[in-house]
């Protein structure tokens, strides 16, 4: 039991730190950094602030962590950071977590929540899987975000495949393609455009014939024909088979295969709805493709077209202006300073019309110069002086001005949270080979063609049958190959696309937050703690509750850590017999930093009364303090 008189002192608890290396810089990213840093001292100047303090090494650590790899550091990661004397080791830092796995998995997190990536969906009995994996392996990648952006948006092809796992986006907000239109604009060039699906936008300038005019660009996505199985999936449904296993075979053909599929490339036309009220249109009135802002791309409303979506991909990308890069550029500044230049960061402001004009400026060159590449990108963020000034409450105050004077004070997300508590039950999550999909085609748990067959084939396959009769043919062969070859796990087993191999615990242990379900059960920690039920635009919350509290005292904490003595947090005292030490480990692997020698003090106290129950009660409390919990 945690001890009760530590949590009545409210301990004042704070910071954190480890290790380094990594690829050279270009002189773009130098120049960058030093652009950045010429910019915020020239701002400080004229509004007549203070040069904010920098931030010392343990806040710097811990911080550097939690931004770039989403997790604290380990204890041993922390003493070497904190103990080494080089005066560039911050730098050295920098350069060792941006090319660290962690950061994928960081950026991965970053990328389900933006793109609303989830495992389920009412009514969709296909799989995300492979979209899902194919989200992750571009953050792995380091995708050049114009390229992402090019491939989301004009995403085609075999769901199973490489290439076509995209469509998953299309998938994802299947039956409602106004509102996966307005998603697009809203995360890739930060336009709300939402409310014009019904009206014209009564607080900015978007009619509603603009947004049915952009609309028309990726109408007309539909499954492929399924009439070459209808009439077998007919007889299957009505008859009193959906006990055999031809149901089943069917069934999974009907769901991954048909069920997943994404015809066509946008018409580049589409009708005005019949409630349609303005005077520039009438109910029922075709019309053509039109961009409503950028250099202008339009598509005739006499014919059909097929490279509608294309063509936006493309406006989106390369004829917004400063846009598109300005929007990204926001994220990442948000991201990773904790408060975008304009807000909300969804919301795109011309930079003029900023408080921060030449800054925000600077910020859409820089991502061009980089060639959209995130990663570079946030090195250049992370290694300015505004990323070390010491943390500032003030920030974030409406009207305050104090934008660019210090990290603001906020509560982690609840990913961040969870990684690093698997750190301190584990140690480095990060020792896991890069998830890939499974893929094989199974029936039941069953592996067809002794593991052989893919989804990916099979899909091709199907796709080619152009006959009622070319399809009962294929089925009979895949019935007998079903029955008669291989075998597998349970149901579950059939895709393993995001728990990595080798893994503690799969899909449900103790792994990284962007290898378990999307999103979490109810149940979960990360659902108490405001991960995104997925169904908005970075729909995440970090707002405290009860619930919150309770989970920190009586839930994975007490189970995973203060009853597990096999838990990271505690093999990092093995051999150390001097008490001292032992809690100053403690206080590296839970908060990044040595203790006070006020806090060593109260700790010292707490081992004399407790003895050997001591050190899961300092565990404990450090846990649940503040400090663990906040990014400084």
């Amino acid at each position: 039991m945690v001890a009760s008189r530590l949590i009545i002192l409210g301990i004042s608890l704070f910071w954190v730190g480890v290790s380094w290396a990594g690829p050279e810089m270009d002189a773009v990213m130098v120049e960058g950094v030093r652009t950045i840093d010429r910019r915020v001292a020239s701002w400080l100047k004229a509004e007549k602030k203070k040069v904010p303090e920098i931030s010392d090494d343990a806040v710097f650590l811990r911080r550097a962590f939690l931004v770039t790899v989403g997790r604290i550091p380990t204890a041993e990661e922390a003493r070497a950071f904190l103990d080494d004397t080089d005066p560039e080791k911050r730098r050295g830092l920098i350069s060792h977590l941006v090319h660290a796995p962690g950061y994928s998995w960081s950026m991965t997190n970053w990328a389900f929540d933006l793109l609303r990536v989830t495992d389920r969906k009412p009514g969709f009995n296909g799989s995300f899987e492979p979209y899902r994996a194919w989200v992750a392996r571009a953050m792995v990648e380091n995708r050049p975000w114009d390229q992402f952006t090019r491939e989301v948006i004009a995403a085609k092809g075999n769901p199973w495949s490489l290439e076509g796992a995209p469509v998953g986006y299309y998938l994802r907000d299947r039956g409602m393609p106004l509102d996966n239109l307005a998603n697009t604009t809203r995360i890739f060039l930060g336009s709300r455009m939402e409310c014009a699906q019904c009206h014209d936008d009564p607080f900015g300038t978007t009619e509603r014939r603009d947004f049915y005019e952009l609309a028309a660009f990726t109408h007309g996505l539909h499954e492929a024909d399924r009439s070459p199985m209808r009439p077998l999936w007919d007889e299957l449904e009505e008859g009193d088979r959906r006990d055999s296993w031809e149901y089943r075979v069917a069934r999974e053909l009907w769901d991954r295969i048909y069920g997943m599929s994404v015809v066509g490339g946008g018409e580049g036309r589409i009708r005005l709805p019949e409630d349609y009220q303005y005077r520039d249109g009438d109910p029922g009135e075709w019309i053509g493709g039109r961009t409503p802002f950028g250099k202008t791309v339009r598509m005739s409303e006499r014919s059909q077209a097929n490279d509608g979506r294309a063509q936006l991909a493309e406006w989106v990308t390369e004829r917004t202006g400063e846009q598109f890069a300005s929007v990204i550029a926001n994220r990442m500044w948000a991201r990773v300073m904790g408060r975008p230049l304009y807000d909300p960061v969804d919301e795109y402001q011309d930079a003029e019309d900023t408080r921060f004009p030449e800054l925000v400026r600077d910020l859409s060159r820089l991502m061009v110069a980089l060639d959209y590449d995130l990663q570079r990108f946030q090195w250049v963020l992370l290694n300015t002086r505004a990323f070390e000034f010491a943390p500032n409450p003030e920030v974030g105050r409406f009207g305050n001005g104090e934008d660019l004077m210090g990290r603001p004070l906020a509560r982690l997300a609840a990913e961040q949270i969870w990684d690093s508590l698997v750190t301190l039950a584990k140690g480095d999550p990060d020792q896991v080979e890069v998830p890939t999909s499974d893929g094989r085609f199974r029936v039941n748990g069953r592996l067809v063609g002794g593991g052989t067959l893919s989804y990916e084939n099979v899909y091709a396959e199907v796709m080619e049958l152009g006959s009622e009769a070319a399809f009962r043919k294929y089925f009979a062969d895949l019935v007998k190959a079903t029955q008669s070859e291989g075998s597998g796990g349970g149901e579950e087993s059939s895709m393993v696309a995001m728990g990595p191999r080798g893994g503690s615990g799969g899909r449900g242990g103790l792994v990284r937050a962007c290898f378990l379900p999307s999103p979490a059960p109810r149940d979960h920690l990360l659902y108490v703690f405001g991960q995104s039920d997925r169904e908005i635009v970075e729909g995440g919350s970090r707002e405290p509750n009860v619930g919150q509290v309770l989970t920190l005292m009586n839930g994975f904490v007490q189970k995973q850590l203060v009853e597990n003595g096999d838990a990271q947090v505690f093999t990092c005292l093995e051999g150390v017999e001097d008490a001292r030490e032992r809690v100053r480990r403690i206080y590296l692997a839970v908060l990044g930093r040595p203790p006070t020698d006020e806090e060593l003090s109260w700790m010292m106290d707490e081992v004399r009364i407790s003895g050997s129950e001591a050190w899961r009660n300092i565990v404990a409390v450090l846990v649940m303090s503040s400090e663990f919990v906040f990014i400084q």
